[in-house]
């Protein structure tokens, strides 16, 4: 039996399963029928024969069944891609503050409107403009307050690095952990098994190490001092960015659950870019006058956008494959890249502590996922038993139980 869906454009093919017990008798009306099996979505890319949760889950067993899986090493190799674009964004930023110019709202402007090109053109191209003007209609308001904290995000951690160092901004963004957690836990009823909370205070552990062995060494950016004052007042924007951060990362994470994934980074880019026009406007008139521009800052901003674009397109994976939770715990090893990119371009001395920061963080990473089964933080308590809520996306549980040879 098929039914098509206009809205989503998307053919789905349902399979009666056969009724519980016996078979109708001849004065039967209406057949009896048990209930219906998806058994393809998406049109001629899916597979025959599909598979329940339950099933893709008792394929392997034991408390590392998740580690045997391709899945996993994906996962810990791109938190460690992401920490390391975060990492280069935050030194992009640090290199132009030292050149004279912090022009906070106005630096991120261009990466949004590089993703509203990209992925508002494709969503364009795949919905046609009348049912792209319908999403802005139905849905813009979803994806208004999830650019508004995305860009309030951005603007506060770059506008900390005014007031802070490098380092102290970087050690402060791991209290997006603590809102992930908390509104995970309390909207979208994610519940945290004790070696994921362990993995987390580990990481946490890690992190104190850092702070630990910045106190001793007195850590901070030689071409950017900054006064005893100034840093609390960086510290607390790193921390208001921190805390937008952690509200979108799990906004992001609910939408690109269930909704394709150009249209949310394309919504996100296009929203986003008229948020941060408009501050940048207002706020960044007297900083972009006396603002340095020559050929280093331009390359400075051009670095920036680029790895940041990169990051946004990359982040939407790592929530569908895993959590918002461990997106941002994978991020604390930039602290660790963030010295080793120190030492060549701030001169920076790396501590002997810092190593073993490194390796208790990554092994946080791997006891997060003790326990867990087959696929992971993939599956996503909102979208129901069998994801049946959620888009057959790449990276999604919902394609692993369409399609269930695919990796990702």
């Amino acid at each position: 039996m098929e039914s098509r869906n206009e809205k989503d454009g998307v053919v789905e093919h349902y399979t009666p399963a056969p009724a519980e017990q016996g078979s109708p008798s001849s004065g039967d009306a209406t057949p009896l029928h048990g209930t219906p099996k998806i058994t393809d979505i998406q049109g001629d890319d899916s597979e025959e024969n599909p598979v329940t949760i339950d099933e893709l889950q008792a394929s392997r067993k034991g408390r590392f069944a998740y580690f045997k899986t391709k899945d996993f090493y994906i996962v810990l190799v791109l938190g460690q891609v992401l920490a390391l674009c975060i990492t280069s964004t935050n030194t992009f930023s640090s290199l132009l503050v030292a050149q004279g110019t912090s022009i906070p709202a106005f630096q991120t402007f261009f990466n949004y409107v590089l993703l509203n090109i990209i992925y508002t053109g494709f969503t364009l191209y795949r919905y046609g403009f009348k049912r792209w003007c319908r999403l802005l209609l139905k849905d813009g308001w979803k994806y208004i307050i999830l650019s508004f904290l995305d860009v309030e995000g951005n603007y506060f951690t770059v506008l900390a690095y005014r007031y802070t160092t490098i380092l102290s901004a970087q050690l402060i963004n791991f209290f997006a952990i603590v809102c992930v957690v908390i509104v995970s836990f309390l909207f979208l009823h994610v519940r945290y098994h004790v070696t994921q909370i362990a993995g987390i205070l580990i990481c946490i552990g890690g992190v104190g190490i850092l702070i630990a062995s910045d106190h001793i060494t007195g850590a901070s950016n030689p071409m950017n001092p900054i006064s005893r004052g100034d840093q609390v007042k960086g510290d607390l924007f790193a921390l208001l960015g921190a805390t937008c951060y952690g509200f979108s990362n799990v906004a992001e994470e609910f939408l690109v659950s269930k909704r394709p994934l150009y249209e949310v980074v394309g919504q996100l880019g296009f929203w986003g870019m008229i948020w941060n026009g408009a501050q940048a406007g207002i706020f960044d008139r007297k900083s972009f006058r006396t603002a340095t521009w020559n050929g280093k800052v331009g390359g400075y901003l051009a670095g920036y956008t680029l790895v940041l674009t990169l990051f946004y397109s990359l982040a939407p994976l790592m929530f569908r494959l895993a959590s918002a939770a461990f997106f941002n715990i994978s991020l604390l090893t930039g602290n660790f890249w963030g010295v080793c990119i120190g030492v060549k371009v701030f001169h920076l001395h790396i501590h002997w502590m810092y190593p073993i920061a490194f390796v208790c963080i990554v092994g946080g990473l791997l006891i997060y996922f003790v326990g867990k089964k087959v696929l992971g933080e993939a599956t996503k308590p909102w979208l129901g038993r069998n994801q049946e809520q959620g888009v057959a996306g790449v990276g999604t549980a919902r394609r692993r139980v369409v399609r269930g040879d695919t990796v990702v």
